[in-house]
């Protein structure tokens, strides 16, 4: 399959205009401070969401514990980049909370892994419980009172490049020979067994390759809001996330991008309204699990509703 094909050219084209498009907007103003923080928390949402449907959507291991790994990488970032406070700092920030997560996720993920469905999600829920614990008693991290004065790095161009860059690198990881294999786990886990695929295995990376990409998006926020604590890393954040994948549809990346910009348009839509936010949060899901259980768009991507049958093709 060649890479530079005409189809690719067409998207990458398109991906260009799209960040010159945004750029400009930016520039001139239109898109202001205001909106430039909604945007900013679309992309880090997408990459929270993504890499999510990664571990749950692909291979149906139910995890509740993402948070704990973008508060690995937000405070791991933060405090290299409070210490380098140069925009080397901030990549290597960036590259140290993803390693950090990643290696927590290998350690975490060997043991739990065995586990299934709601044990695991329990399981899951209490390691990023534990981690929000650690920081919250560590003198490195200035324990409840958090981070405050981080510089801020993170822009329009690190935010873009960041979230199509994991989005580019997780869509073909799902249709690698690995994520083929992550995704007969989650078809079916005896099955893929007895054909002689590693379940533990291929689990575990899908499970650190969530993890590195949740520290990525938690050292761009740490970069961005300036400012870190352990509560914003609670239960409710992984629920947050959780919501956006099942919104969008277990097993589709187009569903979560779509999901998380919604949601992040309705809650700045309703900003003065905080309250009503998770009301509309449950009446969404609620309609969704009634209407559509496989959320928005199922376990299809855009790019499926656009191929036509070839001519001659018999139609069943």
């Amino acid at each position: 399959m060649k890479v530079f094909n005409k189809k690719n050219i067409i998207i990458f084209v398109l991906i260009l205009l799209f960040y010159a498009a945004v750029q400009a907007l930016i520039s001139t103003g239109i898109i202001n401070s205001f909106y430039e923080i909604t945007l900013a928390t679309i992309c880090i949402n997408i990459i929270l969401a993504v890499s999510l449907n990664l571990v749950t959507g692909f291979t149906g291991q139910f995890s509740l514990g993402h948070a704990g790994f973008m508060s690995i990488g937000a405070y791991v970032g933060a405090i290299i980049n409070m210490n380098m406070n140069s925009t080397s700092g901030f990549l290597i920030g960036i590259f140290a909370g993803a390693v950090a997560a990643a290696i927590v996720g290998v350690v975490i993920g060997i043991p739990t892994l065995r586990l299934k469905g709601d044990y695991l999600a329990i399981a899951t829920l209490g390691m990023a419980e534990i981690i929000r614990v650690i920081f919250l008693n560590m003198e490195i991290t200035n324990g409840a009172a958090g981070l405050n004065g981080i510089p801020r790095y993170t822009n329009w161009l690190w935010l873009f490049i960041f979230t199509t860059g994991t989005i580019i690198l997780i869509n073909n990881f799902i249709k690698s020979s690995q994520g083929r294999a992550c995704i007969s786990i989650r078809e079916d886990e005896i099955a893929a067994e007895s054909m002689g695929i590693n379940t533990t295995k291929y689990k575990v990376m899908a499970f650190a390759l969530g993890a590195l990409f949740a520290g990525i998006a938690g050292a761009l926020y740490s970069s961005y809001f300036y400012f870190i604590k352990p509560t914003l890393f609670s239960f409710q954040k992984s629920i947050d996330i959780l919501v956006i994948v099942v919104l969008g549809g277990m097993g589709s990346i187009t569903g979560s991008v779509i999901a998380a910009i919604g949601l992040a348009i309705i809650t700045t839509a309703l900003q003065k309204y905080a309250e009503l936010r998770m009301i509309i949060y449950a009446i969404l899901l609620v309609a969704i699990m009634i209407f559509r259980p496989q959320g928005l768009m199922g376990t299809k991507e855009v790019s499926d509703l656009f191929k036509f049958k070839k001519k001659g093709e018999k139609i069943e």
